[in-house]
C-alpha cells in the first residue's frame, strides 16, 4: 500500500480546501482513539463537510475541532477503493472490519472430502485442509442448481447424514433412480465411493473436459461401428453436461486455480493498475506505464514478463482468502464494474497478447471511474 498524502489540521487547516476533488479512501485522525475511515468521489467536498461545525439540530456527522490529521489515498478505479478501503479497515478496525467494508461472504461447492464418504454442500466459509471447493458464486439460488444439475452427473450420494454403513439402511429415492452408489447400504465400499467422487472434482477441476472428452470419445467410437442408437445416446449426455456447465457462474473454478489479473485506471496519467490475484489472493499492485520509462525502447510483452518473473506469491490463511474472493466476486459480478479482468490456469501460462490489449483498453483517457459515498 503507497503511503498517503495528510494534511495536519492544527498547522494547515487552510490546506483541505486545495485538497483534490477526486476519488479517494481517507482516515481522519483524532488525538486518541481509531481514526473515522472513509471513500469518496469528491474529497475536497466531503472533507469540507465532514469538518464543517454543527449548526442548529443537524444530525450530520461533524469531525470539526475533533479531527487532527488527514491522510488519504487518491483512487482511480472502484476496485483499487475496495481494497484499499478493507485493508484500512482490516488494520484499524480488527474486530469490525467486514461489516464496515459491507463485505458479503460469496456462495461455494464444497466437496467434504475428509468425510470416508464424501458429500457436496454449499457454504460461505473456506476451510479444512481436505475440502475441494468451487466458486465463487454469484449468489446462493446460483449456486444451488448448479449443485443439483451436477449431482445428476454423477452416482455421488446427496444426503448430508454422517453415514453408518449396514444392509439395513432404509437407503433414499436417489438410489432406487441409481444416481447413487448407496455406500449407505454397503452396495460399494470406500474405495469405489471415492473414485466417483474423484471423477466429480475432476470434472469440476477440469472446467468439465474430462468428463466432456470420455463422453465424445465414447460417441466417436460408436459411430465407428455403426451403432448409431448407442452414439445418438452419448450425443445427449454430451450436451446435458454443457447445459450443466453453462449454469456456473463466470468467475466459478476450483479456487486453488483461480489466478487471473485485473486491469484498472490510475492515478498516474499514461499507466494503468495490474492486480494480480494467485490461487484466490490478491498480490500488491503493479503499476504499469503504457510507454517504457527512458529512452530505452521494450515491448509492453516483454516489460509483462518481467514484473510476472519478479512477482513473490506469499502464503494467506484460508479466512483472508475468502475475504479476497469476496472482495473479487463483489467487483466481478456488480453493476459498477470498471477495468478489465483476465482469468488463466497459472502464471506459466498468462495469455500477454490478450494481457496487452486489456492494458490499451483500460488506459484509454476516460476510464477513471466514480466510487460511492
Amino acid at each position: 500500500m503507497a503511503p498517503p498524502e495528510a494534511i495536519d489540521l492544527g498547522t494547515e487547516p487552510a490546506a483541505i480546501a486545495a485538497a483534490p476533488n477526486r476519488p479517494a479512501v481517507f482516515l481522519a485522525w483524532a488525538r486518541e482513539g481509531a481514526p473515522y475511515l472513509g471513500r469518496t468521489t469528491l474529497l475536497r467536498r466531503r472533507l469540507l463537510r465532514l469538518l464543517r461545525e454543527p449548526s442548529g439540530l443537524s444530525r450530520r456527522l461533524s469531525l470539526a475541532g475533533v479531527a487532527q490529521r488527514i491522510e488519504y489515498w487518491p483512487t482511480a478505479s472502484r476496485l483499487e477503493s475496495s481494497i484499499l478501503f478493507y485493508r484500512l479497515a482490516r488494520e484499524h478496525y480488527p474486530e469490525t472490519y467486514l461489516k464496515l467494508a459491507n463485505l458479503r461472504l460469496p456462495p461455494y461447492l464444497r466437496v467434504t472430502l475428509a468425510n470416508p464418504f464424501p458429500r457436496t454442500q454449499i457454504t460461505t466459509r473456506l476451510g479444512g485442509a481436505k475440502s475441494f471447493h468451487y466458486g465463487p458464486f454469484r449468489s446462493r439460488a446460483a449456486a444451488d442448481e448448479f449443485e443439483s444439475k451436477c449431482l445428476d452427473l454423477f452416482q455421488v450420494r446427496h444426503c448430508q447424514e454422517d453415514l453408518v454403513p449396514s444392509p439395513e439402511h432404509p437407503g433414499c429415492i436417489y438410489g432406487e433412480m441409481n444416481m447413487c452408489l448407496r455406500p449407505c447400504q454397503t452396495v460399494v465400499g470406500v474405495e469405489e465411493y471415492r473414485s466417483e467422487v474423484g471423477r466429480l472434482t475432476g470434472f469440476l477441476s477440469s472446467g468439465g473436459k474430462s468428463l466432456l472428452s470420455t463422453i465424445a470419445a465414447a460417441r466417436d467410437r460408436l459411430s465407428e461401428e455403426l451403432n448409431f442408437e448407442e452414439a445418438a445416446s452419448q450425443h445427449k449426455r454430451h450436451e446435458k453436461v454443457q447445459q450443466v456447465l453453462r449454469l456456473r457462474d463466470e468467475l466459478a473454478s476450483d479456487i486453488d486455480r483461480l489466478n487471473g489479473v485485473a486491469v484498472t485506471g490510475s492515478v498516474e496519467p499514461e499507466a494503468v493498475e495490474l492486480w494480480f490475484l494467485a490461487r484466490g489472493v490478491w498480490l500488491e499492485p503493479r503499476r504499469f506505464p503504457l510507454a517504457a520509462p527512458g529512452a530505452e525502447i521494450v515491448s509492453m510483452d516483454r516489460r509483462l514478463r518481467q514484473i510476472v518473473e519478479a512477482m513473490e506469491v506469499g502464503k494467506a490463511t484460508a479466512r483472508e482468502r475468502q475475504e479476497h474472493l469476496a472482495l473479487l466476486a463483489r467487483w466481478y459480478y456488480s453493476s459498477w464494474r470498471d477495468g478489465e479482468w483476465l482469468a488463466f490456469d497459472d502464471f506459466k501460462t498468462i495469455p500477454y497478447r490478450r494481457l496487452v490489449n486489456a492494458i490499451h483498453r483500460a488506459g484509454k483517457p476516460g476510464t477513471v471511474s466514480s466510487i460511492t459515498d
